[in-house]
């Protein structure tokens, strides 16, 4: 009686459909950017984080890697607007949406998402696609904070003549504290009983 000496051959892993694998090279690039920066999204290090080659990681990334950086980008700090809209939503009056939004924001608990802001106003400089991106990210947020400012003009909690450029300036103030924070300069951890004192200030909220 023969017997077959030869290993037995292990089951090939399915292949995974194209927008599967785009799928899968994009969260590997959150992840990183997340963890260690958006300066660590390198085509070998995506490729590890994916476990897949390089050469499919350029083949699949059709934006190059300066798309595939924005794209990381834009999926870290939409989840974000996403989630404080949805706080925003659920407060009763402007002026309590407005504090909900800087408690969220300033409190210290998001400074990995503000880093990322950071660094990407930073790279921005030199990658056109992580510009854009930072761009309509920003002008999104924007939109979020007017839309408070809006509400709080029509009750009359705030009174601004131009409520578009009032939530530049409260955007600019969120943006500027948060930076400031990173390095632990002036007050550290939360920043958000100092910061909508200023903001109000800027909206002439009634008392």
């Amino acid at each position: 009686m023969s017997t077959d000496s030869r290993p037995a051959r292990r089951p090939r892993a399915p292949r995974l459909a194209p927008e599967a694998r785009r799928a899968l090279i994009a969260d590997a690039a959150c992840a990183i950017a997340a963890e260690d920066g958006l300066a660590a999204i390198t085509m070998r290090a995506v490729a590890a984080r994916a476990g897949v080659a390089p050469a499919l990681v350029a083949h699949y990334a059709e934006s190059g890697m300066d798309g595939l950086v924005a794209l990381a980008f834009e999926r870290i700090v939409s989840r974000e607007l996403v989630d404080v809209a949805a706080i925003v939503a659920a407060q009763p009056a402007p002026r309590a949406a407005m504090a909900a939004m800087i408690r969220t924001l300033a409190g210290g608990e998001r400074d990995e998402v503000t880093g990322v802001w950071v660094e990407a106003w930073a790279l921005g400089r030199r990658n056109e696609a992580l510009a854009t991106t930072v761009r309509a990210q920003m002008d999104a947020w924007q939109r979020l904070v007017q839309d408070v400012v809006d509400a709080g003009v029509a009750t009359g909690d705030f009174r601004v003549t131009d409520p578009a450029l009032a939530a530049w300036q409260v955007l600019g103030m969120i943006d500027g504290t948060g930076a400031q924070s990173l390095v632990r300069w002036g007050e550290t951890g939360d920043r958000s009983a100092l910061l909508l004192r200023a903001v109000e200030a800027v909206l002439g909220a009634t008392t």
